[in-house]
């Protein structure tokens, strides 16, 4: 019994409330389970009981995100390492065990098992404080956005039901006058009664730009319509709720980003990343929290097949040399160097250029992006590795 605990793998799935654990040998049979609730104390017991039949650890887990951030911590606070197997690749392996009852501790088993049959697994590192500051704050964004997004869905289609001309004449993503208009006038006639002159006065007071212009495109679209249409004026009421919801999610997005920028510049390397053209602050931050360590990747082509842009080969039979993108990779990374090659597009200098050229040579605008965020991997693997400023033109190499 000794000779089979020189090692072990443990499996966690992991859950809310609680985690099941599993332990297997090297021969996969299960050496000790049980359900843990998601507290320090039992947590710590559990821990003390695993290390007590094995000197040699191995952990593997299903969930790299709150469920399991104090198990991680504790782990990593005992010096063990735990790596993420994850739940599409459990789902998979699931199928080649007997049996099909589907519990907490059956799929325990199988992380632990397959953890022990395969090596290729990402290691899970507990972030530093600045970069769990960072995955904390830019997660509370992308909430917030995606909150905005649902508004302004709901907005556009009551205005439509009532107002239709209103609807189209302003893009509301990004107008805010036309968003602190919706907050008073709502219908056709309202818009009406007040005429010109008031409405573009009460704009003016709320500070408002162009008020005029937003006035007389507001009067051009009431004039088109003089029927009063069913649940008008509840569905007004409506409208300038969400409105005037949107107008402060707005000015909460504002202090999120203001903390996201912050923080971000109190990263050593955040003037080198930020010099790097289309990458600001709050893209400078998705890139911190998505790409982990850098200290984990060989080299910029690691970094650069993280992200997904390093194809890789479906070949069968005599179907030889098909790339396609891979399937296991950050997308989250990927997403950061393409919107940030895509802004860097905009003006001139040698990512224009690039893009430019590919685009000559018969790439698409999505192939052309996506060759361009590759090439600047490796740009900016060597801007953090030098320590250096992102310059147009490649330092001149001096003589020794």
């Amino acid at each position: 019994m000794a000779e089979q605990l020189t090692r072990l793998w443990v499996g966690i799935d992991a859950g809310k409330a609680h985690h099941w654990l599993a332990a297997v040998d090297e021969t996969g049979a299960t050496i000790w389970s049980k359900k843990v609730p998601n507290d320090e104390s039992e947590i710590l017991t559990a821990l003390g009981e695993i290390l007590a039949l094995c000197d040699q650890v191995h952990w593997a887990v299903d969930i790299a995100g709150t469920a399991s951030a104090l198990l991680l911590a504790l782990l990593a606070t005992h010096g063990q390492q735990a790596v993420y197997v994850p739940g599409r690749t459990v789902n998979r392996m699931s199928g080649s065990y007997r049996g099909e009852a589907k519990t907490d501790a059956r799929d325990a088993y199988v992380i632990a098992d397959t953890a022990r049959l395969r090596r290729d697994f990402t290691s899970i590192r507990v972030p530093a404080q600045l970069a769990a500051d960072l995955a904390l704050l830019t997660a509370h964004r992308t909430d917030l956005i995606a909150d905005r997004v649902r508004m302004l869905n709901r907005l556009r289609d009551m205005l439509t039901g009532i107002f239709p001309a209103l609807e189209r004449a302003f893009d509301y993503t990004d107008h805010k006058g036309a968003l602190i208009l919706l907050t008073r006038h709502q219908t056709p006639a309202a818009i009406r009664r007040h005429g010109q002159a008031r409405l573009t006065t009460w704009l003016k007071g709320r500070n408002v730009r162009n008020p005029d212009a937003v006035a007389a495109t507001a009067l051009q679209a009431a004039r088109t319509q003089h029927v009063t249409l069913p649940g008008q004026d509840v569905a007004a009421g409506i409208v300038a709720d969400i409105a005037t919801q949107i107008l402060a999610l707005d000015d909460r997005l504002k202090h999120v980003d203001e903390q996201i920028r912050r923080t971000f510049r109190t990263h050593p390397q955040a003037h080198i990343i930020e010099s790097l053209p289309g990458m600001g602050p709050i893209l400078g931050a998705e890139f911190i929290v998505a790409a982990g360590d850098l200290g984990s990747y060989a080299g910029a082509g690691h970094l650069a097949s993280a992200a997904g842009l390093v194809p890789v080969p479906r070949d069968s039979g005599r179907r030889t040399g098909n790339l396609h993108r891979p399937k296991r990779y950050s997308r989250r990374l990927r997403r950061v160097f393409y919107l940030s090659a895509q802004t860097s597009i905009i003006r001139e200098g040698p990512n224009r250029d690039y893009y430019v050229k590919k685009r000559a040579e018969g790439c698409k605008h999505v192939q052309a992006v996506i060759a361009l965020a590759r090439r600047r991997v490796d740009v900016l693997w060597a801007l953090l590795r030098d320590g250096r400023l992102f310059t147009p033109h490649p330092p001149v190499a001096q003589a020794a």
